[in-house]
C-alpha cells in the first residue's frame, strides 16, 4: 500500500473554483479519490484565518474529514492591500515530508510550485499529483507535475 501525503493550497483552491466554476471544492470527495487503496501519513490544509464562525466552521469539517489544518492570520495593511500566503510553509513541509511517502498530493494551480515538485521527485524520487483548475493552474505546474489531475464538476459542490 503506498503511503501519500495531501498538501491543500486553501486560498488557491478556493479562489480558482469559485472564479472558473462558481461553486466551491468538495473535500470530501477529493480525500475519498486521493486516498482509496493508500495509507494516509500526512494531511495538511493550509488557510487563512480571518477569525469569523463560518472559518471555523469550515476548518472543523477539514479536521472532520482527516486533514490537519494550519492557520496563518490574515493581515490588512494600511494600503488596503492583504496578505495571507502560505507558499514557504507549504514548500518546507513537503520537504521536510517527501522521504515518508510515495506519493505528495498538492492541490494548487500556482506555478511557484513547480521548482519544489521538480526538486521533490528528483531528490526523493516521490511521486507529485497537482489537482487544480485547468485554466488557473500554472503550465510550468501542470509540467513539473508526475500527474495532473484538472478539478472539475466531479470534485465540485
Amino acid at each position: 500500500m503506498e503511503n501519500v501525503s495531501l498538501f491543500v493550497d486553501v486560498q488557491n483552491i478556493y479562489y480558482t473554483t469559485r472564479s472558473a466554476f462558481g461553486r466551491n471544492f468538495d473535500y470530501n470527495r477529493f480525500w475519498a479519490r486521493v486516498t482509496a487503496g493508500r495509507n494516509v501519513v500526512n494531511a495538511y490544509a493550509y488557510a487563512v484565518d480571518r477569525g469569523d464562525e463560518k472559518q471555523r466552521q469550515f476548518q472543523n469539517i477539514l479536521r472532520a474529514i482527516g486533514f490537519q489544518v494550519r492557520l496563518k492570520p490574515y493581515i490588512q495593511r494600511a494600503d488596503g492591500s492583504s496578505k495571507g500566503d502560505w507558499d514557504v510553509g507549504i514548500a518546507v513541509d513537503m520537504m521536510e515530508l517527501a522521504a515518508e511517502s510515495d506519493v505528495m498530493v498538492l492541490a494548487s494551480g500556482d506555478g511557484d510550485f513547480d521548482f519544489l515538485v521538480e526538486k521533490i521527485k528528483s531528490k526523493y524520487a516521490t511521486s507529485v499529483e497537482v489537482y487544480g483548475v485547468r485554466k488557473l493552474t500554472a503550465v510550468s505546474l501542470i509540467n513539473a507535475a508526475s500527474c495532473y489531475t484538472p478539478i472539475e464538476s466531479s470534485l465540485l459542490l
